[in-house]
């Protein structure tokens, strides 16, 4: 019997997935006790998670009414929002809020942002110059999709350093920490502070409408879908979270793997043309999200599991873009692996809506990266891997610059 999935366990969080193969092979569907949910790890069967109507996506409005009434009162206004976000809704409602917000990220829009992409790259790089040393998660993957997504919503960029801390508070939540005692209260706090800030910013755009997605979103009040006050509120929140944390990752997560295997820094620059393939691949082989919740919403069998309702189950990408029936070579990193169906951004309709512009940015960042700083390596320090069920990425990635 293979042992049960505990992300809490360092050495799972370093490395899951010996893990995830294993459980492929002998128990493609588990409970986990530590989560007390389902753990999928199968490609097809993740695949079809996300397209079956045996699961709900709805998750949070039934697990804050099964939490005792003080614990309720401590994380009150953080349901208030994440319950509207798109993600945890099913249809009619995901479909209106998607519709509303697919606008923003149509081709045409995420490559128009192409320019304030590759400024905002240039600026931050130049910020690395001369300093031997630097932590890329802090200095560079982390404020650059900050930086855009703020960009597009009117956040002054002054506000980063705010806007951060309040999403680390909420990722407590969001990303099912483990080992945070206090995250339904900094998770609480974050909310509150972000919705505050992100009120005042509606207030202002309804005096003088600008031409950024907040006042988008508010004219879209206007037309037969509209969006109400809470739920617009919720909306620059979930862009401004998700729109960063998991673009941290992905661009954490391959600079990480380009210095642990130099010779892939080299066949970048042999070969740039490769960039976009080879995005597709960091995305699949150690991606930035581990998986998606759900709640089983009908009795079924899945491999020989009875599934009730009412139970969690998380669909682990991360395991699925390593499973064998499903990619060659599943634990080699090869830059132009093609096709590369890798489930990352998700599957069916809630597909990741952002993931043109978390392309985009991995792919102007990455080059620019490698062109600048030939020298591109480790420093010395011990890694620590976020406590999260969702996101998967290190805490700081400390690394030696040297200059072209």
């Amino acid at each position: 019997m293979v042992e049960a999935y505990d992300p809490g366990d360092p050495a799972v969080r370093r490395d899951p997935f010996p893990l995830f193969a294993r459980l492929q092979e002998e128990e493609p569907v588990q409970w986990s006790p530590a989560l007390k949910a389902w753990i999928v790890t199968r490609y097809d069967d993740v695949r079809a998670v996300t397209l079956d109507g045996a699961y709900t996506a709805e998750r949070m409005l039934p697990f804050y009414e099964r939490l005792p009434d003080e614990r309720q009162a401590r994380i009150r206004e953080l349901l208030r929002y994440l319950s509207l976000w798109m993600v945890f809704r099913d249809p009619p409602e995901h479909t209106r809020l998607r519709r509303l917000m697919n606008r923003a990220f149509t081709p045409g829009a995420v490559e128009a942002l192409r320019p304030r992409v590759e400024a905002i790259v240039e600026s931050l790089l130049d910020g690395l110059e001369g300093r031997g040393e630097v932590d890329f998660i802090a200095d560079f993957a982390m404020p650059l999709p900050a930086l855009v997504v703020m960009s597009m919503l009117g956040v002054p960029p002054e506000q980063l350093a705010a806007m951060k801390g309040w999403s680390d508070d909420m990722a407590v939540f969001v990303g099912s920490a483990r080992g945070s005692r206090d995250k339904y209260e900094r998770a609480e706090r974050g909310a509150r502070e972000m919705a505050a800030s992100f009120r005042a910013l509606i207030e202002a755009r309804r005096a003088a409408p600008a031409e950024d997605l907040t006042s988008a979103l508010i004219a879209a009040r206007d037309e037969r879908e509209a969006l109400s006050d809470d739920e617009l509120v919720a909306s620059c929140m979930l862009l401004l979270f998700a729109g960063h944390e998991t673009t941290t990752n992905l661009i954490g997560n391959a600079v990480l793997w380009l210095c642990r295997k130099p010779e892939l820094q080299e066949e970048l620059r042999a070969r740039p043309a490769l960039i976009e393939s080879a995005v597709e691949e960091f995305l699949r082989f150690d991606g930035p999200s581990h998986g998606l919740g759900r709640v089983v919403a009908r009795e079924h069998e899945l491999r020989g599991r009875r599934l009730r309702p009412g139970e969690r189950l998380f669909a682990l990408m991360n395991a699925a873009n390593r499973d064998p029936r499903a990619f060659d070579s599943v634990h080699e990193i090869r830059l132009d692996r093609s096709p590369n169906r890798h489930l990352t951004f998700g599957h069916g309709i809630h597909f990741c809506l952002g993931a043109p512009l978390a392309r985009l940015e991995a792919q102007v960042a990455l080059p620019r990266l490698l062109e600048r700083f030939p020298g591109l390596g480790l420093a010395p320090g011990e890694l620590r891997w976020l406590d999260s069920m969702i996101l998967r990425g290190v805490e700081a990635l400390p690394l030696r610059l040297r200059s072209g």
